[in-house]
Order: C-alpha cells, then sequence, then structure tokens
C-alpha cells in the first residue's frame, strides 16, 4: 500500500496541473483526470492491481491527449520500480499514437529507449536514440544514453563518436573521457601488439588531456616493453610528478627501469619521492630494498619513522614482521609483536586499496571506469591520513 501511495504522487500532481491547465482554458470536452475511467485507474492502484490500471490508463490514452503527461511519468514511475514490461507497454502505446505532437513523441520514444536499456535490450535502446538524433529531438540526452551503451559494448570508437557530437550539446568537458576512450583503444591495440597503433591512440589521448595520467603511464609501460628504459623511468617520473595516487601503479616499472640503466642510488631515489609522497606501496618497497640492502634494522628504523606521521596499515604489517623476525630475549614483547602481526594482516585483508573520488565506490584493484557512477578517472589510492591532523613531512 505505500509503495502504490508513492506511485501516487505524481501522478497526482499530474492530474491536478491538467484539470488546472483545463480549468483555465474554460470548458472541457474531453476526458482527463475527473474522467471516471481515470479515478478508476487510481483506485486500481491503491487496490494494488498495477494490470488493471494499467490497461483503464492505456484505454484512457486513446481519447485523450491532454493525459500524455501523466503517462510518461507513470510509465517512468513503473520503469524505476523494477516494472519495465509495464513502463514498454506505456511508452509503446504512446509512441504508436498519430496525434501526438513530434514533442510528447520525442518524449515517448526517449523514454521507450529508457525502458529498453533498463530490461538489457540494447540494440532496440540503441536504434530509438539514433532516431532521436536524426530527426533532432532530445539529441543531448539521446547521445548520453548512446555512450552508456556504447560503454556497456566497449564500442570505444563510437563513444568517441558520440562524445564529438556532445561537445557543442553541453557546457561540460569531454576532454577527459576522449582521452579515456583513446586510451581503451590504445589498450586493445597494445594486446594485438600493434605497437604504432596503440602509440597514435596515445597521442591522441594526450592531445584531448594533457594532464591525463593514463596515456603517460601507458606509454613508460610501453617503453619498458620495448626496452628503452630510459624513457621509460621519464615517464613514470612524469605520472608522479602529478601527484601520489598512482605512484602504486608504476612503482614496480620504474625500479626495474632504474634497474636496467644500473642506476647505483635507486635507493636515494625512492627516498626522494616518499619524502614527497605518503604513498603505502613505495614505502613497502623501500623498505624492501633497504632491508636487503642495509639490513633489517635500517629497514625498521625507516619503517619506525614513517609510522610516526602516518597511521599506516600496511607499513605496520611489514614493520611488525620485521620486528617478529628479530632474535629477542624477551619473549613476551616477541608475542605482543606476533598478536598484533595477526591482527593488522586481518584487518589488512579488508582495506580497500582505491577509491572513487566521485561516488565513494571502494575496490581492490585499479578501475579507470567506476563500476558504480561510471564516471572516468576518479578512482584513485587511499592514502593514509596524517596523525593528529598533522601534515606530512619530508623523511630525513
Amino acid at each position: 500500500m505505500i509503495e502504490a501511495l508513492f506511485l501516487l504522487l505524481p501522478v497526482a500532481a499530474a492530474s491536478g496541473w491538467l484539470l488546472g491547465r483545463r480549468e483555465t482554458r474554460g470548458k472541457g470536452d474531453g476526458v482527463g483526470p475527473t474522467h471516471p475511467d481515470f479515478l478508476r485507474g487510481l483506485n486500481y492502484l491503491l487496490e494494488e492491481q498495477p494490470d488493471k490500471a494499467l490497461d483503464m490508463f492505456l484505454k484512457l490514452a486513446e481519447v485523450d491527449g491532454e493525459t500524455v503527461e501523466t503517462h510518461l511519468a507513470l510509465g517512468s514511475l513503473f520503469r524505476r520500480r523494477g516494472e519495465v514490461d509495464r513502463a514498454i507497454r506505456i511508452h509503446q502505446n504512446l509512441v504508436e499514437r498519430r496525434n501526438l505532437s513530434p514533442d510528447l513523441r520525442g518524449f515517448a520514444l526517449f523514454e521507450l529507449g529508457q525502458d529498453y536499456m533498463r530490461a538489457g535490450l540494447l540494440d532496440r535502446a540503441e536504434g530509438l536514440f539514433l532516431e532521436l538524433v536524426e530527426l533532432r529531438l532530445h539529441s543531448q540526452r539521446a547521445l548520453q544514453s548512446l555512450r552508456e551503451i556504447y560503454q556497456q559494448e566497449r564500442d570505444w570508437s563510437r563513444c568517441l563518436e558520440v562524445a564529438e557530437q556532445l561537445k557543442p550539446l553541453t557546457d561540460q568537458s569531454m576532454a577527459v573521457e576522449i582521452a579515456q576512450y583513446h586510451c581503451e583503444l590504445a589498450e586493445d591495440a597494445r594486446r594485438k601488439g600493434d605497437a604504432p597503433s596503440a602509440r597514435a591512440q596515445l597521442s591522441l589521448a594526450q592531445r584531448a588531456d594533457p594532464n591525463g595520467v593514463r596515456a603517460a603511464m601507458l606509454e613508460g609501460f610501453m617503453a619498458l616493453e620495448e626496452d628503452d628504459a630510459e624513457r621509460a623511468v621519464v615517464l613514470f617520473r612524469r605520472v608522479a610528478d602529478r601527484g601520489g595516487a598512482y605512484v602504486s601503479e608504476i612503482l614496480p616499472a620504474l625500479i626495474e627501469a632504474m634497474g636496467r640503466l644500473g642506476e647505483d642510488d635507486v635507493i636515494g631515489q625512492l627516498e626522494t619521492l616518499a619524502g614527497r609522497y605518503a604513498s603505502p606501496p613505495l614505502m613497502l618497497s623501500l623498505g624492501e630494498l633497504v632491508a636487503r640492502a642495509r639490513g633489517p634494522e635500517a629497514a625498521l628504523e625507516l619503517l619506525s619513522g614513517y609510522l610516526a606521521r602516518h597511521a599506516d596499515l600496511a607499513v605496520l604489517e611489514r614493520f611488525l614482521d620485521l620486528q617478529a623476525r628479530e632474535p629477542d630475549p624477551k619473549a613476551r614483547t616477541q608475542y605482543r609483536a606476533g598478536v598484533a602481526l595477526g591482527v593488522a594482516r586481518h584487518l589488512l585483508l579488508r582495506q580497500p586499496v582505491y577509491q572513487c573520488e566521485q561516488c565513494g565506490f571502494q575496490a581492490r584493484s585499479l578501475h579507470w571506469q567506476c563500476p558504480s557512477c561510471k564516471s572516468w578517472g576518479t578512482i584513485v589510492s587511499v592514502l593514509p591520513e596524517p596523525i593528529h591532523g598533522e601534515a606530512p613531512r619530508q623523511l630525513a
């Protein structure tokens, strides 16, 4: 009953609007919100008999053009409730009517396309949205829906075509989305072994969004694959210069590239990078290198200094692991370290690694397009918070 009442609120509002419009025009000569069939349909909804109500409203729509807006609202509400089949019946009925104005028919076509999308009938929805674009009716909304369809189908070339069509119709910049589509095409070409096409797409991506991170990252990976370690290091440092959010993604490749170049002070360069950004993967890698080169005590000192400034569970786990391995005459201290290590590991498995800045979606791996809100380039690494609100300080 409560769901039916919520369903009726917009219907009642639309009915009141239609009734008011009729009264201002004088005499009413048709059927509308006060017609017995209309009221009977509302009663069916209250009695939770949506099929009978739907039949009544469809019958009413055949004889009264002024209830079109009400039917559009009703169909949209059925779709939101998950009753897509009923929404499709309403909107199909409206589309088939010959006496609709082009604008109202455009509304009905768009709503029917949304119904098909909700039902997973993407080819039918695509046909309706393409028709709207061709008729120049509700073009912006139709193009945005087409973009959603092509993103689901991973048809990045068509995404680019639609984005170019949307650019003059919207005040929002499409640069980020266009760059991401080029990066997706570059990834496809890279998987196929077509390096020239991949580089061409990455060039277009950087032209569309010069501040984008993904294109530089992909170029660095490709340079490393082609044994151009020097260029890879330059590109990875360029990614790091744009913030610490993506350092974890390039770190293994950066260390490998520096190793191929035979750079003697890899630890020193990573320490410089760690002084600029609070990155758990960076500190873990740095701690491992320091432990091998200078011994566990030096690694413990490095990690303890970092933990004094950052509440970082991953680094705490590594710190306790190193501490537990150290010979200690006090068994009680070793026991406490082992217990704390187990707790830290347990909590670490439940901690998200990435989070969407747009909607808060959390993940354990990087997604370039958020699975929740569908935004591009908004998922970044979850960085540790400073202890006691202090700003991160550089390592000595």
